[in-house]
């Protein structure tokens, strides 16, 4: 069995950050669109925006394989049948049918997809969504032509604040329609900016840095997003990484390229090397210079949770009370720094509470007495480092050891909030056990 990735200790306040912005994004959002599904204003963190993008990526397979299944799949299946049955009573609206189509090319359900999008289009030529869904539908198919013709028509229709990335989104099928045969097998990233990435670690030539739109990193995080199993996108991501001095970052997202989507251009795997190489120097060095994240962000992750906590069950002191995730990671800091959470939360302090994760051993060993708990699974740790409130330390009953599970496991224990230590973690499960997830 291999190991998983090892970490160190991660407290919320002990991360340093430093600003290095590619430009000032303005908001995109185009390309594919499902209801159910909100964005935070791009560029995002990267290591929010990785673990959403494998969220996405994961959520079309129904068995991935060596990766974690995503959390997202379940959802996606749930809203597609409730629409499908729905479509069996009447005919859908066409935001319904723009909302169906969405959803099954997230779950890589594509040629239903286009069923469905297809006729809803035909009989609705002037709907937004449905020309933009229908458009990317077709590119995942590979016709490129039909892709861009619909794309046309989701410039034409786009309103004003997503017409930007829809345009961008046809720019990339007309490029790729335009290489022909040679885009299954590319040997550079896709000339969007008529940049030329020279590989060096943690710099971009001037001259090429200044072709760089100011929303480069947000276009290519919203492309990437609305095309999770794109390698070329991703492979661009990295390369804009690596611009703005993460090497960390740009290396590793370059490690998946390869060893994930097995990338066989020269470029990527020689850029690859020389980042890797870097990284691994950078890391060498003593104290948190390893740690520093070099990109901050508009947002912590591009994908935005919204629950409603009326809706929230009475915690009950003489039962398990269940944690949402949401409930987690709405914990804010004041002026001073100091976490401020939910009303709901502060009432679930010292309470019996059960929350679904994955675990994340913090040293070499498969049989753990402590680890912490994750809402979303990490790759690389220190790309895909999560927010202090998206992790929970959790200690199992004294005498007591849980082996290693990959999959996604139901961890009850004692909640406990830390209000006054930056150097500890925001949550704590004590007496803990773990178990099968719901």
């Amino acid at each position: 069995m291999r190991r998983p990735p090892l970490v160190p200790p991660l407290r919320w306040g002990g991360v340093l950050v430093t600003l290095c912005v590619l430009g000032s994004p303005a908001p995109a959002r185009a390309g594919l669109h499902y209801s159910g599904e909100q964005f935070a204003e791009l560029p995002s963190r990267f290591s929010g925006f990785l673990v959403d993008h494998r969220s996405l990526r994961t959520a079309a397979v129904e068995r991935p394989g060596d990766l974690p299944p995503s959390p997202l799949r379940d959802d996606y299946l749930t809203a597609a049948a409730r629409l499908e049955k729905l479509g069996k009573d009447r005919p859908l609206t066409p935001d319904e049918a723009a909302d169906l189509g969405a959803l099954l090319v997230r779950l890589g359900k594509i040629d239903a997809a286009v069923a469905v999008l297809s006729p809803a289009a035909r009989k609705n030529p002037e709907h937004f969504r449905l020309a933009a869904n229908l458009g990317t539908a077709f590119q995942l198919t590979g016709d490129l032509d039909r892709a861009a013709d619909q794309l046309e028509e989701a410039v034409r229709l786009a309103p004003a604040k997503w017409r930007d990335g829809e345009a961008w989104h046809l720019k990339l099928v007309k490029l790729r329609t335009k290489e022909g045969r040679a885009a299954s097998n590319p040997t550079a990233v896709d000339d969007l900016f008529g940049v030329r990435y020279g590989g060096e670690p943690g710099t971009l030539a001037a001259s090429e840095r200044k072709k760089l739109p100011d929303d480069a990193l947000a276009v290519i995080q919203q492309l990437a997003l609305w095309l999770p199993g794109d390698a070329r996108l991703l492979w661009q991501l990295g390369e804009l990484a690596n611009a703005a001095g993460d090497v960390r970052t740009a290396a590793a997202i370059l490690d998946g390229c390869v060893t994930e989507f097995a990338l066989g251009a020269a470029a990527v795997r020689a850029h690859r090397r020389a980042y890797r190489a870097a990284a691994d120097e950078l890391a060498k060095k003593p104290d948190h210079e390893p740690h520093k994240v070099s990109i901050k962000g508009k947002s912590p992750r591009p994908l935005v949770k919204a629950f409603d906590e009326s809706a929230l069950p009475a915690v009950r002191a003489d039962a398990v009370n269940a944690l949402p995730w949401p409930v987690l990671t709405a914990t804010t800091t004041d002026a001073k720094g100091r976490p401020v959470f939910l009303k709901y939360l502060e009432q679930l302090d010292g309470k019996t509470v059960t929350v679904n994760g994955f675990m994340q051993p913090l040293r070499d060993e498969l049989a753990v007495t402590s680890f912490m708990l994750l809402e979303y699974p990490v790759g690389c740790w220190f790309c895909e480092t999560p927010e202090p409130a998206g992790l929970v330390s959790v200690e199992l009953k004294a005498g007591k050891a849980s082996e290693f599970k990959k999959g996604l496991v139901k961890v009850t224990g004692t909640l406990t909030l830390n209000r006054t230590d930056p150097e500890a973690y925001l949550f704590t499960l004590t007496e803990a056990r773990v178990g099968e997830a719901d």
